[in-house]
């Protein structure tokens, strides 16, 4: 226990303040889809980016770093997890994702659970990964709750942005949700907008009905600031069916900021989704029917539907998204090789790039504060050994708003400390 304790101390140090660094000889990334820029500079100040591009003086005295020409890039957005709020799934005492019992749906929030020092944090950071989206679990209701957008430093406040998004699932989840059907989600997703509409335009006179109500006084309030606009709704649809019915919704109330994620029948009505500019968080590689709303599956959807003009960011939901946001590197890898397949439908390296850091935070409305090397943004740097699609590069340097973190990891720890046992510090089970 005393080891466990001391790993877990190296790993939660507390960081130094913001820096101001400015990061030259770069092959700089902005991140915002444009291309890489070599010889280029990075500079920020106080936790901010003041400037990136060639030809950016550096201001004297500050603290510079040769990259080598290597690859610098905004820090990993990770589109759609569970971080910090889930550490094991068959726990529950160690999950608060979601809430079967509670009379609350749209108005719980995950912001106040979530675990700085959950394990998969350190594990990301050290992947590149800065920030997440997380967002609630459903169970009750077609309403899930509030999400947030975290930092992953080292440090005791993860919240970057609380009261973030409101998230809901549709499709066969919100099915099951909602009593058994697709009419009866939808029925309450329209019934639940009239009343928070209700509320919004006179939040004293609202008939609050208990716990037996079908929108408590709470959810109200919180799914309030979706009808007016003022909150993105995050959706969970897969099936194409389901998404025009949403389209339809959101023609009647244009206000609404809805955001598809998962959709792996996306492609099939591309058109219509960039016609109502909902920008999507897809799964990027679904390619196989897990279920009867994704029977259109297709590894051809991300690009498919970016080539119709659809905003498209890479999400990893049902997808190991308590702990495995690196994957999401991969990903976007994986869909720059794809679009060098014949008949296959990929993206090119500056546009999978910006699907995992850029369009994630634009598509929640944070694209001003993260996502980018774009002056005034959080100073979210990393610097990387190669091309950070590509497996073989590591993450060397990371800044979460102008930070230098560690990367030290649990994993890491443990494979130094019993790689070569020796006799004496170690039980008899690790004789040879």
């Amino acid at each position: 226990m005393k080891h466990l304790l001391l790993l877990t101390a190296a790993i939660l140090a507390t960081p130094a303040a913001a820096q101001s660094v400015a990061i030259t000889n770069a092959r700089l990334v902005i991140g915002d889809g444009s291309a890489p820029i070599d010889g280029g500079t990075v500079v920020v100040r106080n936790g901010k980016v003041v400037a990136a591009g060639v030809g950016v003086a550096v201001p004297a005295g500050i603290e510079t770093i040769d990259a080598g020409g290597r690859y610098v890039t905004p820090g990993i957005v990770a589109g759609f997890t569970r971080m910090g709020i889930v550490e094991v799934d068959g726990v529950d005492q160690t999950n608060d994702a979601g809430a079967s019992g509670s009379p609350f749906h749209a108005a719980i929030d995950i912001a106040p659970a979530v675990n700085p020092h959950t394990s998969s944090i350190p594990l990301n950071r050290a992947e590149g990964v800065t920030r997440a989206i997380v967002a609630p679990e459903n169970r009750g209701s077609i309403f899930a709750g509030l999400g947030a957008v975290i930092d992953l430093g080292a440090d005791t406040n993860p919240i970057s942005t609380p009261h973030a998004f409101q998230f809901m699932e549709y499709g066969e989840g919100g099915a099951g949700a909602a009593g058994g059907s697709r009419p009866a989600a939808l029925a309450m997703f329209k019934n639940a907008l009239v009343q928070a509409r209700a509320y919004a335009s006179n939040p004293k006179g609202y008939a609050d009905q208990g716990k037996d109500a079908l929108l408590t006084r709470a959810d109200a309030e919180a799914l309030g600031a979706v009808v007016t606009g003022k909150m993105p709704l995050l959706i969970h649809v897969e099936r194409a069916s389901d998404m025009l019915a949403l389209i339809d919704i959101k023609k009647t109330m244009p206000q609404l900021r809805m955001v598809f994620v998962g959709v792996s029948e996306g492609w099939t009505i591309a058109s219509e989704l960039a016609a109502a500019k909902i920008p999507v968080i897809a799964s990027a590689l679904n390619d196989l029917p897990e279920s009867f709303e994704t029977l259109a599956a297709t590894q051809s959807n991300v690009g498919r539907m970016k080539a119709a003009g659809v905003t498209v960011a890479i999400g990893t939901i049902n997808d190991n998204e308590a702990r495995q946001a690196r994957l999401e590197k991969q990903y976007a890898g994986n869909l720059v090789a794809l679009g060098k397949v014949p008949g296959a439908n990929g993206l090119d390296w500056n546009a999978a790039f910006a699907a995992i850091t850029s369009v994630p935070a634009e598509a929640v409305g944070l694209g001003g504060d993260i996502g980018s090397l774009k002056p005034g943004r959080q100073g979210d740097v990393v610097i990387w050994s190669g091309d950070p699609l590509e497996l073989d590069s590591a993450a060397l340097s990371v800044w979460i708003s102008g930070v230098k973190q560690p990367l030290q990891t649990r994993q890491a720890l443990l494979l130094k400390r019993y790689l070569q046992p020796q006799e004496g510090a170690l039980p008899k089970a690790y004789e040879r």
